[in-house]
């Protein structure tokens, strides 16, 4: 009789594991994930692309001017303002000349006493009187205070500020009664008028590799209600501004001198590139995880199996992604699913043909 209880109460845990696995069978959650996740492929094809590069910056000129004193000082006269136009020679600026005038003063006093010495010495060795060290001495000391009187009336010209070209003032940046150091900007002038304007705009490295003299650019001025000004990339420079780390393009605009800009205007710039790349353009949907210009997809090689690359974004174009670099081993692009796909997922490509991009 105990047996016959025994061999009851294992048929009877016999019954409920076998309906238990029963039930796991049917969990549709496991079946899921078992079975592959639809999704819509499309072929991956490069194609030429001409890119662009979007900047903005700030109007000048090619020849502006950066005018000092050759010595410091205290400025005495500022004789023109911001805005006002200038002729070559002009005065503009000049400093107070007391203290630079009592050292020409005393490099004259020098000089005619190095020349009084001279002549006596030279005197002195005609009558066998001086040796020849000391007339060539008393020669070279009279030089040099002719050097130094020279120097001293160089110094003297240049305590004033003429303007070197017609133009344009752009900035006064001393004013009267100000005490500014040798070689201090004072003013900064411009041919307004005689040349062309330029917007000088700032770029990164990539972008300053991709970009060529002479490609085309479309600027937009908003103060002068302008959106589509012509211009051409003119010089690029070869060093990178050591406070940001970007490089300095310069765009000259197509009849400059028909609108009426202001140096120091701004201005923003859309580069049209003439080097054309080799891309992949791609939904943007399909592009996951996005961080500047990486970013991540899902591809088939055998649509059976999903793979998750990583990808280099060049631009944006629309509602298409061009991307340069990760798509070279791969055939197909999982445009539709992906959301719920990992690495290695199965899937089932539901398209009744793979479609082109």
């Amino acid at each position: 009789m105990k047996n016959s209880f025994n061999i009851l109460i294992i048929s009877t845990l016999s019954m409920l594991l076998l309906s238990g696995c029963g039930k796991e069978s049917e969990n549709p959650a496991l079946r899921e994930a078992v079975e592959p996740i639809p999704v819509k492929v499309i072929y991956l094809t490069q194609a030429e692309v001409t890119g662009s590069v979007h900047s903005s910056g700030q109007f000048t000129t090619n020849d502006e001017t950066i005018l000092s004193f050759k010595t410091g000082g205290l400025v005495n006269r500022v004789y023109i303002k911001e805005g006002d136009q200038i002729r070559k020679g002009q005065l503009l600026a000049t400093l107070d000349l007391t203290e630079i005038s009592s050292q020409v003063n005393q490099t004259r006093i020098a000089f005619e006493k190095a020349a009084r010495d001279y002549e006596r010495v030279e005197n002195l060795r005609k009558d066998s009187v001086a040796t020849l060290e000391q007339l060539q001495n008393s020669k070279t000391g009279l030089e040099l205070a002719k050097q130094q009187l020279i120097a001293s009336k160089f110094n003297l010209q240049y305590s004033e500020i003429r303007a070197t070209h017609d133009g344009v003032i752009l900035q006064k940046l001393v004013n009267e009664g100000q005490i500014v150091g040798q070689g201090m900007p004072v003013l900064i002038t411009s041919s307004k008028g005689r040349t062309d304007w330029i917007l000088r705009v700032a770029v990164s490295d990539k972008e300053w590799a991709n970009i060529k003299l002479n490609d085309k650019a479309s600027v937009q001025i908003e103060a002068l209600d302008i959106s589509d000004q012509q211009a051409y990339v003119s010089s690029k420079a070869e060093n990178a501004d050591q406070m940001t780390g970007s490089f300095s393009i310069d765009l000259k605009l197509n009849n400059a001198r028909e609108l009426n800009i202001a140096s120091g205007m701004f201005g923003k710039a859309k580069i049209i590139l003439s080097q054309k790349n080799l891309v992949w353009q791609i939904p943007y949907d399909a592009l996951l995880d996005g961080n500047a210009d990486q970013g991540f997809v899902f591809v088939t090689n055998d649509n059976i199996n999903a793979i998750k690359v990583p990808v280099t974004i060049d631009a944006i174009n629309g509602k298409n992604i061009l991307v340069s670099k990760g798509l070279d081993e791969y055939k197909s692009l999982i445009v539709s699913g992906s959301a719920y796909l990992t690495d290695k997922s199965a899937i089932k490509v539901m398209n009744n043909y793979l479609v082109k991009n």
